[in-house]
């Protein structure tokens, strides 16, 4: 099964920490809904420009990006 990581881009002089903040409702998503990956992360890419993340399978995609509104998303692993 194909798993999806989907990508939150924030920007400016707080996007690290917004990402970071993300990151945290991610988790919170997961739990709620009971998802079978839990794989969430974020990842500071220069001064001005951050990323939050997780993983999902195809069975789950659809549902979440509705939901969560991600910028994008690419293959993971």
């Amino acid at each position: 099964m194909r798993k999806i990581k989907l990508i939150w881009d924030f920007r400016g002089p707080e996007s690290a920490k917004i990402a970071e903040h993300h990151e945290k409702h991610l988790k919170e998503y997961i739990a709620i809904e009971q998802l079978p990956v839990d794989i969430t992360g974020f990842d500071v890419l220069n001064d001005m420009y951050a990323i939050a993340w997780m993983v999902v399978t195809d069975d789950y995609m659809i549902a979440v990006r509705d939901a969560l509104r991600p910028h994008r998303g690419e293959l993971f692993g």
